[in-house]
């Protein structure tokens, strides 16, 4: 999964310089996050002055600080959209280098059990997860390289909590303490999800199998067979949805209730009137910027359990282009 790309010199260009390019522009990115998030501080600042006392902003400078927000998104969108399209490409590259390497060992895997589809769509999923995760998890990182300080500096604003009086740089410790519990939680309730879904893969690929064959020998797939076979499949989706419920509930439950926190860690502050309405909006952004990087696994935990699954059955795929026991390996395999 990752050699056959990464140590592989046909693909050095991609993956090397492809990465640091990957890295670099999600930088600049974030970068343009940050400057948002000044611009959003100081526009409401503006707004809180223009409606506490009319005409004491002119309407050319109000109109200049629009365009000046509508220049920085114009770049934030014309940045995501040539890095999505370049994330694309790199993806596919990496799938390409994995079938590349699973076809050169065909003659030992085609004796595997639904080694066509761990080749295809097995590949397929894996590069179209990583895809979105693996940018989104440099994302959370470098957010946090860029707000983490901001947020430290923006909360020494924060004049005390409730119930626990003063508290230097609180926001940043609430942050983190937030984004511990909701990962521990969804940690703990989802522990059964990867499990499940590697056995959702199984059912499904021997129902697929059995359809397959027979498509070419009328003695397979008659309708008994393929209703135990679909049974077990429509068991283990049933079984899948239960346990996806109470984790649903557990994730809804925590995110909603988040959004509550940074404004009841503030309230003090805001209703002694320490903190104008531009830095309010400041502190809430890089708290959120902060809490959502923090966040990354809460977020996503399901996609992460697919990930896990997939990568399960792959691990076992590639055990077999080392294993000198050749086909008996391979039907070791397939009884797994």
């Amino acid at each position: 999964m990752f050699k056959s790309f990464f140590l592989n010199k046909k693909w050095l260009l991609w993956s090397l310089f492809g990465s640091i390019l990957i890295l670099g522009v999600t930088w600049y990115k974030v970068q343009l996050d940050v400057q948002i998030n000044e611009w959003f501080g100081d526009f409401y600042n503006t707004l809180q002055m223009a409606l506490a006392e009319p005409n004491s902003v002119s309407l050319e400078e109000f109109i200049s600080k629009c365009f000046t927000f509508a220049k920085i998104a114009g770049l934030y969108v014309f940045i995501a959209v040539m890095l999505g399209f370049f994330v694309r490409h790199y993806i596919f590259r990496w799938r390409t280098a994995m079938n590349e390497y699973y076809m050169s060992h065909w003659p030992k895997l085609r004796h595997v059990e639904g080694a066509a589809q761990r080749v295809q769509e097995d590949t397929m999923r894996f590069a179209s997860i990583m895809e979105g995760l693996g940018v989104a998890f440099i994302r959370s990182i470098m957010t946090l390289v860029a707000f983490l300080p901001l947020l430290w500096v923006l909360s020494e604003n924060v004049t005390e909590l409730p119930y626990f009086g003063p508290v230097d740089h609180s926001l940043v410790y609430i942050a983190i303490l937030s984004a511990l519990f909701g990962t521990v939680l969804l940690a703990a309730v989802g522990v059964k999800l990867p499990g499940l879904e590697f056995k959702n893969q199984k059912v499904e690929a021997a129902y697929r199998k059995e359809l397959v064959i027979g498509e070419d020998h009328d003695e397979r797939a008659d309708p008994p067979t393929v209703k135990e076979l679909f049974t077990h499949v429509r068991k283990n989706y049933f079984n899948l949805y239960l346990h996806y419920m109470y984790f649903d509930v557990a994730k809804w439950s925590y995110l909603q209730f988040t959004v509550l926190i940074p404004y009841i860690a503030m309230a003090p502050t805001i209703v002694a009137g320490a903190i104008t309405l531009g830095l309010l909006q400041q502190i809430s952004r890089a708290f959120g910027q902060v809490e959502n990087s923090f966040q990354f696994l809460v977020n996503s935990w399901s996609t992460i359990v697919e990930l896990m699954s997939i990568y399960k059955r792959l691990k076992a795929f590639e055990s077999i282009i080392h294993d000198d026991k050749g086909s008996d390996g391979a039907a070791s395999l397939a009884s797994d």
